[in-house]
C-alpha cells in the first residue's frame, strides 16, 4: 500500500511539469508536404513568367483517360508547340477561338498530323490547370475530347496577358 501512495503522490507532484511539457510539444503529425506534380497543378499562371508543369497535366489527364478505360498520353514536343502557339495566340488577341490561326486540321497538317486524329481544347479565364481541366471535364464537348480513343500523344500551354478580358488562355492539343 504505502508503494502505490507514492507512486501516486509522485505522479501527483510531476503532473504539472507533464502538463508543461506536453504544452510543449506538437501532438499532431505535420501533414505530408504536397507531391510537387500535385502543388504545380494549383500553381497561378495568371503572372508574368509562370510556368506550366506539362508533366503534371499528361498526368492528370492521363490518370482520367485510364480511370475511363483508355489510354494514357505521352508529352509530344510537336504538339507542345501547337499548343503554345495557339494559347499565345489567342491571349495576343485577347479572343477565344479555335480557328485564329486557322483551324486545328490546317495547323497540324502543317506539322505533319493527320487531320482526322486529333482533338483540341482551349479555354480562356481559369488561373490553375487544376481549373481548367475541371471546367474541360463538366462541358460536354471538352471532356468528350478529353476521353477521344485512339489518343496518344499532347501537348498543353497556357498564355498569360494581363491586357485581356481574361487574362490566361489554355489549349490542349491530342493526337494519335
Amino acid at each position: 500500500m504505502h508503494d502505490s501512495r507514492s507512486f501516486l503522490r509522485l505522479i501527483a507532484g510531476s503532473a504539472p511539469l507533464c502538463l508543461l511539457l506536453a504544452g510543449c510539444a506538437d501532438t499532431a503529425a505535420p501533414p505530408p508536404p504536397p507531391a510537387a506534380s500535385e502543388s504545380s497543378l494549383y500553381r497561378s499562371m495568371a503572372a508574368p513568367g509562370a510556368s506550366l508543369d506539362s508533366a503534371a497535366a499528361r498526368d492528370m489527364i492521363s490518370l482520367y483517360r485510364r480511370n475511363n478505360g483508355l489510354a494514357g498520353l505521352t508529352l509530344d514536343p510537336a504538339l507542345m508547340e501547337q499548343a503554345r502557339a495557339q494559347a499565345e495566340t489567342m491571349a495576343t488577341r485577347d479572343k477565344l477561338s479555335h480557328e485564329l490561326s486557322g483551324s486545328l486540321a490546317s495547323r497540324l497538317n502543317g506539322a505533319g498530323f493527320q487531320k482526322s486524329a486529333a482533338v483540341e481544347n482551349v479555354s480562356a479565364g481559369y488561373d490553375t490547370m487544376a481549373e481548367v481541366f475541371s471546367g474541360w471535364r463538366q462541358s460536354p464537348s471538352h471532356n468528350a475530347n478529353l476521353l477521344a480513343p485512339g489518343m496518344k500523344r499532347m501537348g498543353v500551354a497556357a498564355a498569360y496577358n494581363p491586357k485581356t478580358r481574361y487574362k490566361v488562355f489554355w489549349a490542349l492539343v491530342m493526337a494519335n
